[in-house]
């Protein structure tokens, strides 16, 4: 099924794309591969909360829902980019910083988050390699930041 019908199917509406807080491209094509600048998520629910350290001012739960709303963000970022999420094959690789309260080290259950995402949206191809670290502060007090890289089919 394609990517575009999935989201639909699940309901799922993408955000406005984001703008690059700085001098770089939200999303880069090199040969077949796209890289996906970090991406913080964008408040699509003002009741999401999406700021603040996981374990301390949020639980794993709000943490995986910022995850979800990040992969969200790639999302729309990819889809400007490319013109239709179609055209993405695999989801290679994702990393994730998540903004942790001391003594929290679930984050790779946070960063299930936008994994569980992209598995529903691409399927088997949505499954990926990954890193999840901890950090303690990230841009703008977000709770996750996460970069992402995607395998296209040529133009």
């Amino acid at each position: 099924m394609s990517a575009e019908k999935r989201l639909a199917e699940l309901g799922l509406t993408l955000p406005e794309v984001p703008r690059p807080a700085g001098l770089y491209r939200s999303a880069k094509q090199s040969g077949d591969l796209v890289f996906v600048s970090g991406h913080v998520p964008m408040n699509l629910d003002p009741g999401i909360p999406v700021i603040g350290h996981v374990g301390g001012e949020l639980t794993l739960e709000q943490g995986q829902e910022a995850a979800r709303l990040t992969a969200l963000c790639m999302l729309a970022s990819l889809r400007a980019d490319l013109g239709d999420l179609d055209r993405i094959r695999s989801v290679v690789k994702l990393f994730g910083m998540v903004k942790c309260a001391p003594g929290f080290t679930r984050t790779p259950d946070v960063i299930n988050g936008a994994s569980a995402l992209l598995a529903e949206v691409f399927g088997d191809e949505g499954r990926h390699a990954r890193s999840a670290i901890g950090v303690a502060e990230l841009p703008f007090g977000m709770a996750v930041e996460i970069e992402m890289i995607v395998e296209v089919e040529p133009s």
